[in-house]
């Protein structure tokens, strides 16, 4: 029924749908439940440590016998200079002194890793079905180890020249990022944010310059997204934004509060959180600091300070200094369990392909 069918092949699940990864919102019981309903369920791994990878790969294991997508990034790491740590701090001396906090105590440094050899061995030791990373991809040498373990390998691209490299490397699908999409924008070939396009430009410009299935992201969360996104050429979908507010995310009162209250035009896309432009629900930090900052340090390094704050704003049940990610149709998300709304996303999409084909 599934107009193409590559993808499902591909990945052995029942609907062309990947849960999207989305580090420090979700765990195993999310994946479990995007498994159940039918979607290839993905795990955040870059703030996992290797023995938390391990014990998540380990619960999805047991209740579920579906392929499982383990997600890393590649980004370059960049060494905080005493200079922009300093200037961040003092961009921040305001909030500190409002909450009552030293800004020279002691704080652990935002754990955002790049894939490396270790991590590589993690993923030979528990041979998921598929391995997708966010920033490009890992030195040729890993990568030649991720497929002697069997291991599907996607990325993610927001450029045609990216899709086109990541192809050259022999990668077996690429995920369409579009400007609407929530999260860190996954660009590496490129830094100009301003130039990035929409999902609807750019997937059928991706899917005319490879061979490989193409999987869209971006602003889809209903039938109707993943309808057009088939029309355009898709053999799939990836979807995080719609998962939210399921029962199985870990979203706190308060960030489920703010995703409820989410309009069209809620989110921005910010370097203010962690160094690095991701699209997410505008809090008070975001709308007094940036979205856009100079004075904020390179990735992952602007997290770091704002760690204390983040916890003391969401003992008063605030978001102001949470990383609410989230993509432009963030308003069309459900309360749902995640099983009902995978299922409910895959019937109405395939109702949507019949009526048009109609």
């Amino acid at each position: 029924m599934w107009p193409d069918r590559r993808l499902i092949d591909l990945f052995k699940t029942e609907f062309p749908i990947v849960l999207a990864p989305m580090a420090g919102v979700m765990d195993a019981e999310l994946v479990i439940a995007a498994a159940q309903g039918g979607a290839l369920g993905s795990l955040p791994c870059a703030m996992l440590s290797a023995e938390k990878i391990r014990e998540q790969v380990n619960i999805i294991r047991q209740r579920v016998t579906a392929p499982v997508n383990l997600n890393f990034f590649c980004h370059t790491p960049v060494e905080l200079t005493s200079e922009a740590e300093a200037r961040w701090k003092q961009r921040l001396a305001g909030y500190y002194r409002e909450h009552g906090l030293d800004p020279a105590a002691p704080v652990n440094a935002a754990n955002r890793a790049p894939f490396d050899a270790a991590t590589c061995a993690v993923v030979e030791e528990l041979k998921p079905e598929v391995a997708s990373f966010h920033f490009g991809l890992p030195e040729q040498a890993l990568l030649d180890r991720i497929r002697s373990a069997g291991c599907l390998v996607i990325a993610s691209a927001t450029t045609v020249k990216e899709a086109v490299w990541l192809e050259q490397r022999g990668v077996d699908a690429i995920i369409a990022q579009g400007a609407e999409a929530g999260g860190h924008r996954g660009m590496f070939l490129t830094d100009k944010i301003a130039e990035q396009p929409g999902l609807f430009a750019l997937l059928p410009q991706i899917v005319d310059a490879v061979k490989v299935p193409v999987i869209a992201a971006g602003g889809i969360a209903d039938g109707r997204g993943i309808a057009a996104a088939f029309t355009l050429g898709a053999s799939g979908v990836q979807i995080g934004s719609a998962y939210l507010r399921c029962p199985e995310s870990t979203h706190t009162a308060a960030g489920r509060a703010a995703l409820a209250e989410g309009r069209d035009d809620s989110t921005v896309i910010t370097n203010v959180m962690t160094g690095r432009p991701a699209r997410g629900v505008q809090n008070r930090l975001i709308c007094e600091v940036g979205p856009i900052s100079p004075d904020a340090p390179p990735f992952p390094h602007a997290a770091t300070a704002l760690a204390p704050l983040k916890a003391a704003a969401e003992k008063q049940g605030r978001v102001d200094f949470t990383n609410l990610w989230a993509g432009q149709a963030i308003a069309m998300g459900r309360e749902l369990p995640a099983v009902e709304l995978t299922r409910d996303l895959a019937k109405s999409a395939l109702a949507r392909l019949r009526q048009m084909a109609g």
